[in-house]
C-alpha cells in the first residue's frame, strides 16, 4: 500500500516534473506550436519527418494496413491479447470512418491495458529467473505497476515513487532492490539502462572505452544506493521496510577513493539540498536538469510498438548509438514531456500515426527497418500467447472479451506458470523469431493444447457443437478466433469439404480441433504483424 508520505512525495514530483525544460530550451520558448499540441496534430508531424525520410532515402512505404490487421496489431500491443470474435465481426462491419481512433481509446480505458503494460515493464525491471521464494514479492511488483498504469500516473512522478520505495516485500516495487541484494553498482547499472537509457556499467572497472563515462561517473551515481538497507522482522528473506541509512559510501575498486553521489548530467549532488540520497536522486529525474528520462521513455514506447526503437538498443542510448530520426526523437521527447510525462497520451498519438498503420506485407524487398516504411513482425511473447490461448480452452475464467479485471488470468496462477516457465524462448529479441524446440513441443502436444482440440475440453469447440450453425461458419469462427480475420475462399472452401466427410458430430468436433491446432501452431497467430 502506497504511504500517504509517499502520495504526498508523488504529487511534488509531477509537480516539478511539468516544470520540465529539454536540454537547449528556456522556459520561454518551450511551449510547442499549437499544431504539435494535440495528439492528432502530432501524429500528422510523426508521419512528415518520416516521409522526409522516406523521400531523401527513395523509399516507398508498405500499403495501409487491413483493418483485420490493424485490430490485431493494436489490441496485442496495447492489450497483450487478440480481440474475441464479437469484437472482431462489429470492428469489421463498422463503416464509420474513425473506428480505429475509437478503437484506440477503448484499448486504453481497458484494465488489461494497465494488466498487459505491467507485465511488460515487471519484465524489463525485474526479468524472469528469480528464487521461488520471491514469487509473491514479483506478484506485489506487478500490482503497484497496474496501479500506476491504471491510473495513468505521470512517469517522472511514477519513477520518483519507484525509486523511493520503501517496502522490501510483497507490496510495491521493493523486489527491485532486493532482487539485486541492495548492491549499489546493480542498482546503478539496472535503473541507468530502463530509466535513462545509459549503459553506464561498462564504466564500472575502468573509465568507458567508447564513451564519456568515467568511474568516477558510475560510482557517483552509484553512491546514490549506497546508504539503502533491509529492515525486518529476520524472518523472512525478502525483509519488511527498505530504510536509507546516515551512513555508507561506494569506492572505486582497488583504492580507496570515496565517491559522493553525483547525478550522470555531471552535477555532484549538494548535501544542503536535503533529504536521502535516493530522494535526491528522485527529484533529479522529474526535473529539467534530467535529458535522459523523456527521450528513454519515448524511445523504449516507440520499440515497443514498431519492433525497434529509433536507438537500438533502447537501453544503448550513448552518442555513438546515432538515432534513426534525431529531430523527430527530440520532438516526441518534448512532447511527452511538455504532456506531463502522459504515456497513454504518447501512446495514443504513435498508434494513430499513419506509420504504425502501415501493413508488414510489402511489394518488394524489404527496405531496412530504421525507416520505418514498413510494419516488422514481433514474436507473441510468452504472456500474449498464454492469453491468446485461453478462449479455445476450457479453463476456468471468463473469455477474452471481458474487460474487467477478473478476466485476467492472475500472474499468480499456477496453470499461467507453468505455461511461462516451458515457453521463455532462448531468443528475448521481438524481431527474432527464434521459438526452441521445446517451445514447439509445447505449443503441438502441451496439455493446454490437448485442451484446446479435444473434443469435449475446448470451451471455442463446444460452442462451434451448436446445430444451428454452419460448416462455413464454423470455419470463420475459428479463423476469427485465431488470426482475427475470415478465412480466404480457398481456405474456406478446402476447411469445409474436410468437414464436411466426417461422420458424425463427434468427428466433426474432433476435425475442428486439427484445424485449431494448424492455426495456433502458424507463424500468423504466433507472430504480431
Amino acid at each position: 500500500m502506497i504511504t500517504a508520505g509517499q502520495l504526498r512525495y508523488s504529487v511534488a514530483v509531477w509537480l516539478i516534473g511539468l516544470l520540465y525544460v529539454a536540454p537547449g530550451r528556456s522556459a520561454d520558448d518551450w511551449f510547442l506550436p499549437d499544431d504539435l499540441r494535440s495528439p492528432e496534430a502530432m501524429a500528422a508531424r510523426v508521419d512528415e519527418l518520416l516521409e522526409e525520410r522516406w523521400q531523401t532515402a527513395g523509399v516507398q512505404p508498405a500499403e495501409c494496413s487491413s483493418d483485420s490487421e490493424f485490430l490485431r496489431r493494436a489490441y496485442l500491443d496495447l492489450n497483450g491479447v487478440t480481440p474475441p470474435v464479437t469484437v472482431v465481426r462489429e470492428f469489421l462491419a463498422d463503416t464509420n470512418t474513425d473506428k480505429r481512433a475509437r478503437l484506440i481509446d477503448r484499448l486504453l480505458a481497458s484494465p488489461r491495458y494497465a494488466n498487459h503494460m505491467a507485465n511488460t515493464w515487471r519484465q524489463v525491471l525485474v526479468p524472469d529467473g528469480l528464487s521461488p521464494d520471491q514469487a509473491p514479492n514479483i506478484v506485489g511488483l506487478q500490482d503497484w505497476l497496474r496501479e500506476q498504469f491504471a491510473e495513468n500516473l505521470p512517469y517522472d512522478a511514477m519513477v520518483a515513487e519507484f525509486l523511493i520505495a520503501d517496502r522490501a516485500g510483497s507490496t510495491g516495487p521493493g523486489v527491485f532492490y532486493t532482487s539485486l541484494n541492495l548492491e549499489p553498482e546493480k542498482l546503478a547499472a539496472r535503473t541507468a539502462q530502463v530509466f535513462l537509457g545509459l549503459q553506464m556499467q561498462c564504466a564500472q572497472c575502468h573509465d568507458h572505452p567508447f564513451d564519456s563515462w568515467t568511474q568516477q561517473d558510475f560510482w557517483g551515481y552509484a553512491a546514490f544506493f549506497a546508504r539503502v538497507q533491509r529492515q525486518g522482522n529476520g524472518r523472512a528473506r525478502m525483509g519488511e521496510y527498505l530504510i536509507d541509512t546516515a551512513r555508507g559510501e561506494v569506492k572505486i575498486p582497488d583504492s580507496e577513493e570515496t565517491v559522493l553521489p553525483k547525478y550522470p548530467a555531471g552535477r555532484w549532488a549538494d548535501a544542503d539540498e536535503g533529504g536521502t540520497r535516493r530522494q535526491q536522486l528522485s527529484i533529479w529525474m522529474a526535473s529539467r536538469d534530467n535529458p535522459f528520462l523523456p527521450r528513454a521513455l519515448v524511445n523504449r514506447v516507440w520499440a515497443h510498438l514498431f519492433g525497434r526503437g529509433f536507438i537500438d538498443p533502447v537501453d544503448d542510448m550513448s552518442p555513438q548509438n546515432v538515432a534513426s530520426h534525431p529531430e523527430l526523437l527530440n520532438e516526441l521527447s518534448e512532447y511527452f514531456a511538455r504532456s506531463g510525462f502522459d504515456i497513454q497520451r504518447l501512446i495514443r498519438t504513435l498508434v494513430s500515426t499513419r506509420a504504425y498503420q502501415l501493413s508488414s506485407a510489402y511489394d518488394g524487398e524489404h527496405p531496412s527497418a530504421e525507416l520505418f516504411a514498413w510494419m516488422p513482425t514481433k514474436t507473441l511473447t510468452a504472456e500474449q500467447l498464454y492469453e491468446c490461448m485461453q478462449p479455445l480452452l476450457g479453463l476456468d475464467g471468463l473469455p477474452n472479451g471481458d474487460d474487467s479485471m477478473d478476466a485476467v488470468t492472475p500472474w499468480s496462477d499456477p496453470r499461467r506458470q507453468q505455461f511461462l516457465l516451458l515457453m521463455q524462448g532462448p531468443n528475448a529479441t521481438p524481431l527474432e523469431f527464434d521459438r526452441g524446440v521445446p517451445q514447439a513441443l509445447m505449443l503441438m502436444n502441451g496439455a493446454d493444447m490437448d485442451g484446446a482440440t479435444h473434443p469435449d475440453q475446448g470451451r471455442l469447440l463446444t460452442a462451434l457443437a451448436a446445430p444451428f450453425l454452419t460448416d462455413e461458419q464454423r470455419v470463420e469462427t475459428l479463423y476469427l478466433a485465431t488470426l482475427t480475420r475470415p478465412p480466404t475462399a480457398d481456405e474456406n472452401a478446402k476447411l469445409t469439404e474436410y468437414l464436411g466427410t466426417q461422420q458424425s458430430s463427434h468427428e466433426k468436433l474432433a476435425a475442428l480441433g486439427d484445424i485449431v491446432w494448424v492455426l495456433v501452431n502458424s507463424a500468423e497467430f504466433t507472430l504480431n504483424h
